[in-house]
């Protein structure tokens, strides 16, 4: 999985952060690419510098996938331009943060609608060519949000716990078939994350660079590992509430993302 020569590699939320941070390092090692996010200006620019770069095939797909069609609408369009998806990177997602009783409603439902309905559908979608080919790879992008409950980023917490939760179980029903799935854990990153977010009380420990995250995802990739969290500290983080009662978890997780607002 170090060469991804042959091999064309769709990548949600590929106009910054993570995903472009994909974007670069599969080009490098040989992939031809789909880009997709809603933001046409970035995408057009970023494959306009990866393709000549590394001499590779780059499509540019414009889509918000938290529409009820959008899944729908990108695997249509990849049909009609003739693209085999050969690795899929299911990277798009946001956080809100606040109490929950005063969130936006339909904020919320967008939120679960891209963070986990879009990585459904996706999936369902592109996996089943992989297997009849016996070859693939699927990676979500979940969180070290996935490991506990999150006070004040509880929809944002519940939808990466079922990232890592159904990647690890396709992870086992595919672990024979020649198709890889792997649910990889950032913490805090260097991105547009927590400007949209809309604060860093959101952000806990140092943050890592986006190809940080994107070498431990390829390097876990290549072990056929069923889930990777980014960063050595990070991964202590994960298993901290392990150790203490889910209740106590829960408070010290408040106590470190509430809002200065907040009564």
């Amino acid at each position: 999985m170090n060469d991804f020569t042959g091999q064309r590699a769709l990548i949600t939320g590929a106009s910054s952060g993570i995903g472009a941070a994909f974007a670069d390092e599969l080009a490098r090692r040989g992939a031809d690419l789909v880009l997709v996010a809603r933001s046409q200006d970035k995408l057009t620019a970023l494959a306009d510098r990866l393709a000549p770069l590394h001499g590779v095939d780059v499509h540019v797909v414009t889509v918000d996938l938290a529409a009820p069609d959008a899944g729908e609408r990108l695997a249509a369009e990849t049909t009609a331009r003739g693209l085999q998806i050969d690795v899929l990177v299911n990277n798009a997602g946001f956080a809100t943060h606040g109490l929950f009783a005063d969130s936006d409603r339909a904020r919320i439902a967008e939120q679960v609608a891209l963070n986990v309905g879009a990585v459904v559908d996706l999936t369902g979608r592109f996996l089943p060519a992989m297997l009849e080919r016996g070859r693939g790879a699927v990676i979500n992008v979940a969180s070290t949000a996935a490991f506990q409950p999150l006070p004040y980023m509880a929809v944002y917490g519940a939808t990466k716990a079922f990232v890592l939760s159904y990647s690890e179980a396709l992870w086992a029903e595919t672990r024979d078939s020649g198709v890889d799935v792997l649910a990889l854990c950032p913490g805090a990153t260097q991105t547009s994350f927590f400007d949209v977010v809309g604060t860093d009380a959101a952000s806990v420990g140092k943050r890592q660079t986006p190809q940080q995250v994107v070498a431990t995802g390829l390097h876990a990739l290549a072990r056929r590992r069923p889930s990777a969290i980014s960063g050595r500290a990070n991964a202590l983080l994960a298993k901290l509430p392990r150790l203490f009662p889910r209740a106590v978890s829960v408070k010290v997780a408040g106590r470190s993302l509430r809002p200065a607002t907040a009564t």
